[in-house]
C-alpha cells in the first residue's frame, strides 16, 4: 500500500469513529476496511445496554463487506481517541479478521493520524484458522482424529 492509501484509510476510520454509539463506555472506535478490489467499508462500535451484544467497529466493517460478497482484504484501519497508545482490536475482532487471512495489514491509529501496522497473523499468533479446521476435518475423514 502506498503512503497515500494508508493515510486515506486512516482518515476514513476517524470519520467512521464520529458515528460510534457508545453511551456506556464513552470509547468511540471507527474502522475502515480496504477490500482487494479497492472498495472501502467503514464501521463504528455499537453498544447495547446488554453488554455482550455490543458490536465492535472492526466487525461492523467486516460484516458489511462480507455481506456485499467480499472475501479478500488488503487492510483495515482502526481509530480511537487514545493519544498515548495505539489501540489494538479486541480478541474477538482479531479472530474474525484472521478468518480472512493472516497476511493483511491492520493499522492502529491515534487522533494525530500516526499509526502502528501489523499483519493479522501477528495480532493473533497461533490463532484458529480455516486451515486448522480443514486439517482437523481431513483427519476425521481419514480416521486420524
Amino acid at each position: 500500500m502506498s503512503d497515500f492509501d494508508i493515510e486515506a484509510l486512516i482518515r476514513k476510520s476517524h470519520e467512521a469513529k464520529a458515528h460510534a454509539y457508545c453511551p456506556y463506555s464513552k470509547f468511540p472506535v471507527g474502522a475502515a476496511l480496504l477490500t482487494k478490489d479497492g472498495t472501502i467499508y467503514t464501521g463504528c462500535n455499537v453498544e447495547n445496554a446488554s453488554y455482550p451484544l455490543c458490536l465492535c467497529a472492526e466487525r461492523t466493517a467486516l460484516v458489511k463487506a462480507v455481506s456485499d460478497g467480499h472475501r479478500q482484504f488488503r487492510a483495515i484501519a482502526v481509530a480511537t481517541d487514545m493519544v498515548n497508545n495505539f489501540a489494538a482490536p479486541c480478541g474477538a475482532c482479531r479472530q474474525c479478521l484472521l478468518e480472512f487471512g493472516a497476511e493483511w495489514d491492520v493499522l492502529m491509529s491515534k487522533p494525530d493520524l500516526s499509526y502502528k501496522m501489523l499483519k493479522t497473523g501477528e495480532l493473533l499468533p497461533h490463532g484458529f484458522t480455516p486451515d486448522a479446521l480443514q486439517t482437523f476435518q481431513d483427519g476425521i475423514q481419514n480416521g486420524k482424529n
